[in-house]
Parts: structure tokens; sequence; C-alpha cells
């Protein structure tokens, strides 16, 4: 009875201890956003300090979910935004996914022995198919008693819920690791180790909430769309990425290192457009203020009555040109 009572002391100072870190990360988090309601204005030079700290924070997501445990860690530290980042959940999250793709699951059945409550609730099957797998591996050994037994320890059970996939693992008895037939040799397969690795991981971020993606490439996808026009990706459109283009242009999308990394993303509805003053249509259809086409005209060389289309080079004559009236 001692002996119980010190185990189970033991335990709740732990889960204490726990609880004290959740505490202190949630109150941090909290003063964080808590900071920028605070900040006057985007001009501010505090909104440029609060901005500093959530770059930092995207690069530290960046890292951990990208394997680079210790690099995160030490710049989580330097800049002092440690209870800010997930450390310790990725750091785990990261030693069960490389445990799979090695062809282990004693690391990942304990994960889900501890949080096999919450999986419950959300029927995943991440612990059905390491079972599956151990059972694959048994076969694959040609260990029949031991893929028997095991089968009905773990597998037969879920037969309710799971019955085409338990059957299909019923058959995994009569063909051997060298077969051809579907699906088994798919089953037999090793790249079933990268499949759970990633079941793992995507059962690990709903879990805890996390997104899918980095929050990183979110932040970038959603800058992207907002600066992000039709034009930018025309075969006409004035940017250094565009060898065929005769201006340059300040948009960030148009520039070489943003242009390619933008171009699968959507472009975001604007409302409002505005239009250069005493505005003019050439005979291509392109629409230019008629004082800045003429000042670019001469200054190219053009004899007067001549203008030059400055996106796409062309050249037409003064009486081409239309007044554009805008209604």
């Amino acid at each position: 009875m001692i002996n119980r009572m010190k185990n189970l002391k033991r335990k709740m100072e732990g889960f204490h201890d726990e609880e004290k870190t959740t505490h202190r990360q949630a109150r941090q988090r909290l003063e964080h956003l808590h900071s920028l309601y605070q900040v006057p204005s985007l001009a501010d030079a505090k909104y440029d300090e609060w901005s500093r700290i959530r770059l930092n924070r995207l690069l530290a997501d960046y890292l951990l979910r990208n394997g680079y445990s210790e690099s995160a860690r030490a710049l989580a530290k330097e800049k002092g935004i440690e209870d800010l980042v997930d450390l310790d959940v990725f750091v785990q999250c990261h030693k069960v996914e490389e445990s799979l793709r090695r062809g282990s699951i004693q690391e990942c059945l304990a994960w889900c022995s501890e949080n096999r409550e919450l999986t419950r609730k959300t029927n995943n099957s991440l612990e059905f198919e390491l079972r599956l797998q151990q059972f694959i591996e048994l076969r694959r050994k040609g260990l029949l008693p031991e893929a028997q037994q095991h089968a009905r320890k773990f597998i037969s059970s879920t037969a309710e819920q799971r019955n085409p996939e338990v059957q299909r693992a019923a058959g995994l008895l009569a063909y051997s690791p060298g077969t051809k037939a579907e699906p088994y040799r798919s089953m037999y397969s090793k790249t079933r180790w990268d499949f759970l690795a990633n079941l793992f991981l995507k059962t690990h971020h709903e879990l805890f909430s996390l997104p899918a993606r980095p929050l990183l490439h979110l932040a970038l996808s959603a800058g992207l769309s907002a600066l992000k026009t039709p034009s930018c990706h025309s075969i006409y459109a004035s940017s250094s990425s565009n060898a065929s283009s005769t201006t340059t242009t300040v948009c960030p999308i148009c520039s070489t290192e943003l242009n390619e990394l933008a171009r699968s993303l959507r472009h975001v509805q604007h409302n409002k457009s505005s239009v250069e003053q005493d505005p003019i249509v050439l005979p291509n259809g392109r629409v230019y203020g008629r004082g800045r086409l003429l000042k670019m005209s001469a200054k190219v060389g053009l004899e007067e009555g001549r203008v030059k289309d400055p996106t796409t080079s062309e050249i037409f004559d003064i009486s081409q040109v239309r007044k554009v009236f805008i209604s």
C-alpha cells in the first residue's frame, strides 16, 4: 500500500509540473496577443517589435516541423520565446515519426496508449494500422501461429467497425510476401512505413489542433494572395522576372524572388481601382494616362504623333488612340 501511494504521489507531482508549464505557456501567449492591442498604429515601433517576435515564432515552427529541433530550440532560447513555441510537442512528434520510418512500432504504440481516450473519440485508425503492421511483419517472417494469435487479440475484435480491413488482413494468411496479387502486394510493401508515419503526423496534429501546413507557409500564402493581381503573371507583366518587359515595377509579386512562388495562388478580389488622369485606350485595349504615355514615348525617341505601349512595345499612331470616359 505504501509503495502504491508513493507511486501515486510521484505521478501526481509529474502531472502538477506539466500543468504549471501549460499554464505558464498559456499566460505568455495571451500576453503576447494582448500586447498587439496596445499598439496605437502599424507605424509605431512597438508593432515592429511584435512583428519580429511573430516572425521568430513562424521560423521556429517551420524548423520544428522539418526536424531541425536543436536549431529551433537555439532560436527560441536566443529570442526568449520558449513559451511561445511548442518545442516539446514537436520534438516528441519527430521522434515517433522517425521511429516509424525506421520500421519501429513500439514508440508510436506507447504514444497511442497515452492518448487512447482522445483518439477513440475521433474514431482514429492509427492504432489499428499499427497492429495490422505487426501482423504483417509476423506473416513476413513466416510465424503463422504467432500471427494468428496476434490477429485474434488485436485485429478480430475490431471487425464490427473495420470489417473490410479485417477481411483483407485475413487474406494475408493465404498469400506469401512475394505475391503480386493486390491489395496484398501493397500491404507487404515497405512503403507502408511511410504511410504509417504520415498517418501519425495527421493524427498528432489533429489531436493537438495544429495546422497540417507550417505557419510560415500559411502566412506567406495569405500575404502573397493579398498582394497578387491578375496582371502579375501576364506575359506582358512589367517585372524583373519577365525578360520581355521594358519597364520596372515596385510590386513585390512581380519580383524575381516571389513571382514563381505566387504563381499557383489565387489573387485577391480588389473592389477599388485607380485610374490615371486623362486616360486613353490604345488599339490593343491597354489603358494609360495621356500625359505619361506621351512623355515616355518622347523619351524613347519616337517622332511626334506616335506613341509606344510601354508594356508590349507596340507603336501606334496618335490618331488611333481613343479617350476613355469613366462612368
